[in-house]
């Protein structure tokens, strides 16, 4: 299996259009070692052929163009054969809208996303643009099932969903219910040739037993890594709310992600969608050095792992 990171910052980005923080600044002053990243999308692949995004960012069409194994190989052709969606946040599904022009396209996602996305969505009119231009595959919580290409057979993975607690997207709140265990997922693959796993959580509210389950013997774990400290947007004056509110379990801290996940010794351990906040974004920072000697690596725009 092959998983290339596309995007690795938490929405907005790195640096954010309308942030001067000490972070933002530092990278367009270069005044910190730290590298620019696009908002959080991956691809993975069974063949190094045929491909499968999880999220469409709003930078999607950048992050295709940034991994030559993306392009097309002919007119009005792509090798991307299907998109997960993990929950419908727009630094997840807005990348869905740039990718109209008269291609099919294959989602997979639960029920809820679905009609997250297309209920009273007028822009996803411009997805119907021919009949059949969408199609969408449901994903059924705690059930593997195989991940078929776009022509409907088999690929050479399965995956799994499974809930993660989360809260709905800015856009549903008050519309949907905080407590369906379907708006916010994470993603377990399995290559059927040789068995090796990636289970994918860039949304964790809690830590709870069904996430533990859905990281256990996996060969590579990419988790949340939004912020690092509870605080990490309230203290500076940034917003109110407290990491955990905005549903993202902080990884520092004596009841951190870093330090509640010990046992699992997966060969590749990365944190993923990280916020422009966040001290990990600096190579250099203390944060950084706690981080990688517990042997997690910060994800980059670019990092590929085979499986």
């Amino acid at each position: 299996m092959i998983v290339r990171i596309l995007g690795s910052a938490a929405g907005g980005g790195f640096p954010q259009w309308n942030c001067a923080c000490t972070n933002c600044r530092g990278l367009r002053e270069g005044l910190i070692n730290a590298s620019p990243r696009s908002q959080e999308s991956i691809c993975l692949s069974a063949d190094d052929g045929d491909w499968f995004l999880i999220n469409a960012s709003p930078d999607i069409r950048s992050q295709i163009e940034s991994f030559a194994p993306l392009h097309p190989l002919k007119p009005r052709a792509t090798p991307i054969h299907a998109i997960f969606l993990t929950n419908g946040d727009l630094d997840h599904c807005l990348g869905l809208l740039s990718l109209r022009e008269n291609q099919h396209l294959v989602i997979y996602a639960t029920e809820s996303l679905r009609r997250g996305f297309t209920e009273g969505n007028v822009l996803y009119r411009t997805l119907q643009r021919f009949a059949g231009q969408i199609t969408w595959r449901t994903l059924k919580l705690d059930v593997e099932e195989t991940v078929q290409r776009a022509d409907g057979s088999p690929s050479g993975l399965a995956v799994k969903a499974f809930t993660v607690p989360g809260k709905p997207p800015v856009h549903l709140e008050g519309l949907v219910s905080c407590d369906d265990p379907e708006l916010n997922v994470g993603l377990r693959f399995r290559q059927d040739a040789t068995g090796r796993t990636l289970v994918y959580l860039s949304a964790v509210g809690r830590i709870t037993s069904s996430v533990v389950e859905g990281l256990e013997g996996a060969d590579c774990v990419m988790f949340d890594g939004t912020f690092w400290s509870s605080d990490e947007l309230s203290a500076p004056g940034f917003l109110t709310k407290s990491a955990e509110e905005l549903a993202h379990w902080p990884v520092g801290g004596p009841m951190g992600s870093l330090s509640m996940l010990p046992k699992f010794t997966a060969p590749h351990r990365v944190f993923i969608h990280i916020n422009n906040t966040n001290p990990l974004l600096r190579e250099d920072s203390s944060e950084r050095a706690i981080v990688q000697a517990a042997g997690w690596k910060v994800a980059f725009d670019g990092m590929e792992i085979r499986l």
